[in-house]
């Protein structure tokens, strides 16, 4: 079986370093401010190495949008390939808010202050594919969508709610733990638990 080539950890690690001085400078000043110049200056290269890795900023935003989904499908697609379909949900909601508060900084400047939609809308498009591939192979689908409600407005419902929820928590500096936000979730979208986690909020 073929397999993937790694990355340079080099080139990631340049990558990391762009990617942290782009949230920098984002927290400090507005996007139209923010130069490669500035970024380069932030990061500790130089514009040619920037180049190397972006056209401009706008590529850099998508790149990092990607990367974004990227990181988000492959904690689904790990949970997908281990766990039984009865706590598959539970766990890919906690194991995803747990990824979001490990990389809060980056959440809150490139999601929750809501400057660069292009990340709201990966993330919007995310949750209704997920969504809508849930409710296409199981038949315990949430009770809403068996009532008279169209099911694309029930799964629009679901997703903005679901990142409305992560944007508030991350703006007010995410005061529950994501286990317990995991739960108050599973109760609003009735979500199956794994019995054995704890359920206190600190």
């Amino acid at each position: 079986m073929p397999t993937t080539p790694r990355t340079d950890p080099r080139v990631l690690r340049t990558r990391q370093l762009i990617r942290d001085a782009f949230i920098d400078l984002l927290e400090e000043i507005q996007l139209e401010k923010i130069t490669v110049n500035r970024i380069a200056e932030r990061a500790t290269i130089n514009r040619v190495t920037f180049y190397l890795h972006y056209r401009d900023i706008p590529e850099m935003l998508e790149k990092l949008a990607d990367d974004m989904i990227g990181e988000i499908h492959t904690i689904v697609d790990g949970i997908q390939n281990q766990s039984r379909s009865r706590d598959m949900d539970w766990s890919i909601l906690v194991n995803m808010l747990e990824h979001i508060a490990e990389n809060s900084k980056f959440y809150k400047v490139m999601l929750a202050s809501q400057r660069i939609p292009v990340f709201n809308d990966r993330l919007m498009k995310l949750f209704v594919d997920l969504i809508t591939s849930r409710s296409e192979n199981q038949t315990d689908f949430p009770s809403t969508l068996s009532m008279a409600v169209p099911k694309d407005i029930a799964i629009w419902y679901g997703s903005s709610a679901f990142i409305g929820t992560i944007v508030c928590w991350l703006r007010e500096d995410m005061p529950y733990t994501p286990l317990f936000l995991a739960k108050q979730l599973s109760l609003l979208f009735h979500i199956q638990q794994v019995t054995d986690l704890p359920t206190d909020p600190e």
